[in-house]
């Protein structure tokens, strides 16, 4: 009978062929799974191997068939911005990646750049993973800047970029605009205002309010040019876009936001000013922040598919997206009370 006690050395599979009784060839393919390998002697090699505590090695294996079995995860932020102080909705999309990429049995490796010296985007070419993944904020231009060079490469898909030219993942912003103004509508809101961002460089926000212009002339409630001033952070911008709005003389009764971030400042603004949400104000917004459900009042939204947009991203990456198509993640109506109730 074989000695059971394991080495204590670092095994090699010649010692699991020898005590299987077989050649080393064929511990390789039946710890692979070769199908040309008999459930009698790939039981024999597992129990050789389990005896003497061996383990593939699984970089070897790796680079023998040329496969890293890893998505490398970009995540742009603000410089200057501690992890802390990321935006939640990059968190949400960043674990929805992870967990896709963990279902498709690939491993994540997290990047998190905000500034020159952290660039960098070779991992594919440096055979750290099979592809990459961007996400995270669209106002870094030195960021995206960098990144733009790879941004149309088969192995590379993104969320948030300032580019439009490119392969990216989005929500589905127009069919998101049309929940949030019909739920206004439904709310009893006909002058509605929408505050965002509406550059070319947040291509997201612009499609939100191109379908809420569309849909003002397709439903006929009174709209008017988007709402926007500078802000250091997006709860900043929609403070002074509140305000910016109040004090035109524009008649509103419900405020359509480009993302909840700006939302929560609009509703600090309304407080301060002493109009009742959503009695006087009806107000909603765009990305499903969990943060959300604690603002004053809770404010409605409009959620993101982040399971799905992980996983779109992931498909999007690894090439097994139809040539030609953009992805888009669906979009939910979460209800909370920052707008009227219907009738």
């Amino acid at each position: 009978m074989p000695n059971q006690t394991p080495p204590t050395h670092r095994v090699t599979s010649f010692e699991v062929a020898e005590r299987a009784g077989v050649n080393q060839s064929t511990v390789s393919r039946a710890l692979s799974g070769d199908t040309s390998i008999t459930d009698a002697t790939r039981e024999k090699v597992r129990q050789a191997a389990d005896e003497l505590g061996y383990r593939v090695d699984s970089r070897a294996a790796r680079l023998r068939s040329g496969k890293t079995s890893t998505i490398a995860i970009v995540v742009i932020t603000k410089p200057g911005v501690e992890a802390t102080g990321i935006n939640p909705f990059h968190y949400n999309l960043l674990g929805s990646v992870c967990a896709a990429a963990s279902d498709k049995g690939y491993q994540a490796l997290v990047s998190f750049q905000s500034s020159s010296e952290q660039f960098y985007s070779d991992f594919v070419e440096t055979r750290q993973a099979d592809a990459v993944v961007l996400i995270g904020t669209s106002t870094n231009d030195a960021a995206w800047a960098h990144h733009h060079a790879i941004l149309n490469r088969e192995d590379v898909a993104c969320w948030g970029s300032p580019y439009v030219d490119h392969r990216r993942v989005d929500s589905d912003n127009r069919e998101g605009a049309r929940v949030a103004v019909q739920r206004l509508l439904d709310g009893g809101n006909h002058k509605i205002a929408f505050i965002g961002d509406t550059r070319e460089s947040q291509p997201q926000f612009r499609e939100r309010y191109d379908a809420y212009c569309t849909l003002a002339d397709e439903l006929g409630f009174e709209s008017g040019p988007a709402i926007f001033e500078e802000g250091e952070t997006r709860a900043a911008q929609g403070r002074r876009s509140a305000r910016s709005l109040i004090e035109s003389g524009r008649k509103f009764d419900g405020i359509f936001c480009s993302c909840d971030a700006m939302a929560f400042g609009v509703l600090e603004v309304l407080r301060e000013k002493g109009l009742a949400v959503p009695d006087d104000v009806s107000v909603i917004g765009f990305d499903g922040l969990g943060s959300g459900a604690h603002s004053s009042p809770p404010l409605t939204t409009i959620e993101p598919d982040f399971a799905r947009a992980g996983v779109l991203l992931v498909e999007f990456a690894l090439g097994e997206t139809a040539e030609g198509t953009r992805p888009r993640a669906p979009v939910r109506l979460v209800e909370r009370q920052s707008v009227k109730k219907p009738g």
